[in-house]
């Protein structure tokens, strides 16, 4: 994957656009942002430019029209500053008369934020790069940035004008947190063998399917699963999981996904691990039933303590290991112990450690074995995206930038 980054770029005295992902959890009744993870994970990147001496100006954009989470980046900017440990000054505007010349009046070092780039009707086009560089927001921040950044990531499996315009007209280079996620992801796909995908979480239909691209493309050796995952994977191999749990997974859209699964199970059954043992929801209580006390009349809620064992003897031997999404319902008392159980197997193990982001991030964080892993993802959709080989826009658009970059300094 050929891209540049800020090794690469001279920006003492430029004015730079950065693009950033801060979109964050927002209360609906007070507008108070909620998480700041995302704040604090593109702070870095922000502080260098500042203090190799740039004009920073952040674009970025927070929720959806229409939504409860959709607003300004007023609150956003005072999390900005406090995480960048410099000050960052909130400009309410995007095309208006006198952005361009308040942008030019920017000294070096100074860092604004920008208006949600959301509040455009432009962000929203789905176009070629190319029909994108020519939006408004891009013509008119262009006439005043030299240097084009994106640090966005978790928002690189998206195309608007904001992530991939610019990069068609501007020297491009990918952000500190880009460059960590790409290089950290990249070794999921890319990896020292033997390589253990640990699958789980609600939705379903991505794990299965990562599953098939990591098979298609023989990425990994083995993949263990829970969640509703090995639910949908047992009831394709012939199991009856009971009603309660059938019912669940048809709701979860199941039928939609039950071909797939099927091919799966027959093509590659023999590199698929279920649970042996779940742990069930018993009238409030967690109960442990085994494979061979199917079907059940409670929900299950989590993989079994023999599975634990068995995930994590498999884990222990592995070089490579990428989990994604929680192997139960982690945040109910009594249903966190599987996946705690198997996240502790890879925070002991010597392998090059990779989370996809979302769920099963925050289940890491509550175990207290964040530090433990090699590489966590900001992720969320992106992660999802790039681990089942879909499109990057953003990526693609960074990897054609150096490449035209290459050519004309030759």
């Amino acid at each position: 994957m050929q891209f540049l980054g800020l090794d690469n770029a001279d920006v003492k005295g430029k004015t730079v656009l950065i693009r950033v992902d801060i979109n964050s959890p927002i209360d609906p009744k007070t507008g108070e942002i909620l998480d700041d993870t995302r704040i604090r994970e593109c702070a870095p990147t922000i502080k260098e430019l500042a203090m190799k001496g740039a004009k920073v100006v952040v674009l970025a954009h927070q929720g959806r029209a229409g939504g409860e989470d959709f607003t300004t980046l007023e609150k956003h900017a005072k999390k900005l500053s406090a995480a960048v440990g410099l000050p960052v000054t909130y400009m309410p505007d995007l095309l208006g008369p006198f952005l361009v010349s308040n942008i030019k009046m920017m000294r070096p070092s100074e860092i604004v934020l920008l208006e949600n780039v959301r509040m455009l009707a432009e962000e929203g086009l789905s176009l070629p790069p190319e029909e994108l560089a020519k939006t408004h927001m891009v013509r008119i921040l262009r006439s005043v940035g030299q240097v084009f950044v994106n640090d966005a990531f978790g928002a690189a499996h998206r195309s608007s004008p904001s992530l991939v315009g610019f990069a068609q007209v501007l020297p491009t280079y990918a952000g500190r947190l880009m460059e960590r996620e790409l290089t950290g992801l990249g070794k999921a796909l890319s990896p020292e063998r033997p390589c253990v995908y640990v699958l789980g979480g609600a939705k379903f239909d991505d794990s299965l399917r990562i599953i098939e691209n990591v098979f298609t493309k023989g990425i990994a050796d083995m993949v263990l699963t829970g969640g509703l995952v090995s639910n949908a994977l047992l009831v394709a191999a012939g199991a009856d999981l009971g009603k309660i749990n059938i019912d669940f997974m048809n709701a979860r859209g199941y039928p939609k996904e039950a071909e797939r699964a099927k091919r799966l199970i027959d093509q590659h059954g023999d590199k698929i691990s279920g649970p042996s043992d779940f742990v069930v929801n018993a009238g409030g209580q967690p109960k442990v039933i085994s494979v061979n006390e199917l079907p059940t009349e409670f929900q299950i809620l989590d993989i079994g303590p023999k599975t634990v064992e068995e995930y994590s003897k498999v884990i222990a031997g592995a070089k490579t290991v990428v989990v994604n999404g929680p192997l139960g319902a982690f945040e109910k008392a009594g249903f966190e112990k599987g996946t705690s159980g198997v996240l502790k197997a890879m925070a002991d193990s010597q392998a090059f450690t990779v989370l996809g982001g979302g769920h099963i991030v925050a289940a890491t964080h509550a175990a207290g074995l964040a530090s433990r892993m090699k590489h966590v993802s900001t992720g969320g959709g992106a992660s999802i995206t790039f681990l089942t080989g879909g499109k990057m826009p953003a990526v693609e658009a960074l990897m054609s930038a150096a490449e035209r970059m290459r050519a004309a300094s030759k």
